[in-house]
């Protein structure tokens, strides 16, 4: 059972299409990974369908509500953690968590009781009187993926969700994606530059290029229709999109994923 489908998808800036007729399914409980440059419409895609962004064209449903008809509905089935911060740094990891159980209407009678679960759930119970500016890039990370499950979404989407992180704390992020899809089977779709991540974490990928979606697939898949023994995922991303992963990233792009590392650290 697919808890989204985008059919023919379209969004247009003006005379400039970032998003261009893409379609795609993801299944209940699947990871589903979006790669591709700068520019490509990665997050376009996830602002349209966390209906953060109208559509331009075509449609698309999570969890059976339409984006553009029923956008309430669609928010109270999904959580979204986006590539900046969302954590209020001057206040505790539980009191952060306060906040978005009100925002995302969690019952008072259950409040603490999902709170204090989400904490343990991400490994966080120890920290949760500690002001989240103490915290390590990673531990915000998990705090802010902990903010998006507290009303039990159906799709939890994750706008490159390690960005600016080391190795140990983004190694600590995926166990608890993984965790997500095993346990609750909560269907995640994310946004990554970083091979590694998804062909660890992603049931399926689609690559985009100039908005549109050129090629898709398991990983283990798109490695193989490239017929060479050993071939990576960073030599399908490059065969498919067409230009190295650094290409076509301007002062502004950088600036803003350095700005991003910076308040992770």
């Amino acid at each position: 059972m697919s808890t989204l489908v985008a059919q023919s998808i379209t969004r247009v800036f003006g005379r400039f299409t970032a998003v261009d007729h893409i379609s795609f399914e993801v299944g209940e409980g699947e990871v589903f990974g979006i790669l591709g440059p700068n520019g490509a419409g990665k997050t376009t895609t996830i602002k349209v369908l966390t209906t953060l962004l109208p559509l331009t064209s075509g449609t698309a449903t999570v969890a059976g509500f339409d984006v553009t008809q029923q956008p309430a509905q669609v928010r109270a089935v999904i959580g979204y953690v986006p590539q900046l911060i969302s954590a209020d740094p001057l206040v505790t990891g539980y009191d952060n968590l306060r906040v978005f159980a009100r925002l995302y209407q969690v019952p008072r009678a259950e409040r603490d009781a999902r709170i204090e679960s989400a904490l343990e759930f991400m490994g966080l119970s120890e920290f949760a009187r500690t002001p989240v500016k103490y915290y390590s890039g990673g531990m915000i990370r998990r705090l802010e993926i902990a903010q998006a499950l507290l009303h039990r979404p159906r799709i939890l989407f994750l706008d490159e969700p390690t960005v600016g992180l080391d190795p140990v704390a983004r190694d600590a992020v995926w166990g608890q994606i993984e965790r997500l899809r095993e346990e609750f089977r909560t269907s995640v779709v994310l946004t990554t530059h970083y091979m590694e991540e998804a062909d660890r974490l992603c049931d399926r990928l689609a690559i985009m290029h100039r908005g549109r979606i050129v090629a898709s697939g398991p990983p283990s898949s798109l490695k193989a229709d490239m017929g060479t023994p050993g071939a990576t995922l960073e030599d399908v991303f490059a065969h498919f999109a067409g230009e190295g992963l650094d290409t076509g990233v301007g002062f502004r792009e950088t600036q803003r994923t350095r700005r991003t590392a910076i308040r992770l650290e």
